[in-house]
């Protein structure tokens, strides 16, 4: 994932946070807010100290970010995403963790069949 498609500043965050549309599942919540003229997609990630010590913290964003490189074709590609991981995060696995961010992009209708 390449520094261009991350949302890094607090500023950036709160226009997703205001104007976007937030979709949840038990493991994440996803905030989604459309960019005009936005060539490629942004993610967001915020994992909170609660939900372990730094290695776990790491290990969750590491695996959100490889969900999103796998499915970046089938993104809308002018958005940014948010995804606050929750409590339940912590436990997965890869593919527990893909399944469940599949899930809560498919409720937000931002996937492509």
């Amino acid at each position: 994932m390449k520094k261009r498609q991350r949302v890094k500043k607090n500023v950036d965050f709160q226009k997703v946070f205001k104007k976007g549309k937030s979709f949840a599942n038990r493991q994440f919540v996803v905030y989604c807010l459309p960019k005009e003229g936005q060539a490629e997609f942004r993610i967001g990630l915020s994992v909170s100290k609660k939900l372990g010590k730094a290695v776990t913290r790491v290990q969750v964003k590491r695996y959100i970010r490889q969900v999103f490189l796998e499915l970046k074709d089938q993104l809308i590609q002018d958005m940014d995403y948010v995804i606050i991981a929750r409590n339940p995060a912590a436990n997965l696995d890869f593919h527990e963790t893909k399944k469940s961010l599949e899930h809560v992009l498919k409720i937000a209708k931002v996937l492509k069949k």
